[in-house]
């Protein structure tokens, strides 16, 4: 059985048996959604946000959509990682240079722990959507990096460790609106600064009713495992009524990841209930961060819902290796 590796013990990591009669890979959380859309005063919605584990409970970077629409991140805690106390004011960065910290929006984050800090990636709005970066080492104070890449780009998504020396980086690029386009790329920097050896990692697939027909992206931060780097990703079917999000994983090379050992024809979850299907976005389940305790290999993903609420899901990495490799394309 595929096993995590360099992973971390997380004893009290949300957690809910496979309800009685579902077959099912992945399964819901019965009291989802976790995170309400006014959770806090200012919020229009809180979704497609970052957790990860932090000194005796967790941390979170939300995306929070404010009253005016204003996009943008906050933190937050939690004990058991279920209920949060998110802040009510964005995140505030630090950098000498000022051009760094121009921003016209920020969504979508990812945080992810490398050797000594959190690293933090989103999408920043730069003369159009680009992937923006920074750090923290105790989710009090925040410090700026630059942009990774130039516009436009979405959905950079770290690995957890160095590989061959290098930092490494999944992306997908795209336009300027709503892209109705996209593979997912690596990139590679030896200083979080200069980012280059780009690879293409995985295409949409050519079926006109595929869920990962029309584009592609990184969800959350990939998982080592004695198989290989495990990968949850979204894909976006457009149907009659508009996109439709939904998503599978794939498991990539340990030491060249940009090379897919497997990856699934079918999806994970697609938005099938309420809080997925109706909302300021409907049909959408966009994954943005696990949990995953190495000591028994459960996942806890956490995903947006119709871009209004933060939902989660179960599964273990076994049986989640076991379906991608029996469906993989």
């Amino acid at each position: 059985m595929n096993k995590i590796v360099n992973g971390v013990s997380l004893p009290n990591m949300p957690w809910q048996d496979r309800p009685e009669g579902c077959t099912d890979t992945v399964w819901r959380y019965s009291q989802n959604p976790i995170i309400k859309r006014d959770a806090i005063p200012s919020s229009n919605s809180i979704f497609n946000s970052a957790v990860v584990p932090f000194k005796d409970g967790y941390a979170g970077v939300f995306r929070c959509d404010d009253k005016s629409r204003y996009m943008d991140i906050h933190r937050g805690f939690s004990k058991d990682g279920i209920n949060w106390d998110i802040d009510d004011s964005v995140i505030e960065f630090q950098c000498e240079d000022g051009e760094v910290l121009v921003s016209n929006h920020r969504y979508d984050p990812r945080v992810c722990f490398i050797e000594d800090r959190y690293y933090i990636t989103w999408c920043n709005g730069y003369h159009g959507p680009t992937i923006g970066a920074g750090y923290t080492f105790d989710f009090e104070t925040f410090y700026a990096l630059e942009n990774a890449f130039l516009p436009c780009n979405r959905n950079g998504v770290l690995f957890p460790r160095k590989i061959n020396g290098n930092f490494a980086m999944l992306s997908r690029p795209s336009d300027y609106g709503h892209t109705p386009f996209g593979d997912i790329f690596l990139s590679q920097s030896p200083d979080f600064t200069y980012w280059g050896k780009h690879r293409h990692v995985m295409h949409t697939v050519d079926e006109s009713t595929s869920w990962q027909a029309t584009k592609i992206g990184a969800g959350p931060i990939p998982i080592e495992t004695e198989e290989g780097w495990l990968m949850i990703y979204h894909g976006v079917l457009t149907s009659c009524n508009g996109f439709v999000y939904s998503f599978g994983a794939a498991i990539l090379d340990i030491d060249e990841p940009w090379k897919v050992k497997y990856r699934t024809r079918p999806y994970l979850l697609s938005p099938q209930t309420t809080y997925e299907c109706v909302g300021d976005v409907p049909n959408v389940a966009f994954p943005c961060a696990t949990l995953a305790d190495q000591d028994t290999g459960r996942i806890a993903i956490y995903y947006g819902a119709a871009d209004t609420v933060t939902a989660l899901a179960f599964t273990t990495v076994g049986e989640l290796t076991e379906f991608i490799k029996n469906n993989s394309l």
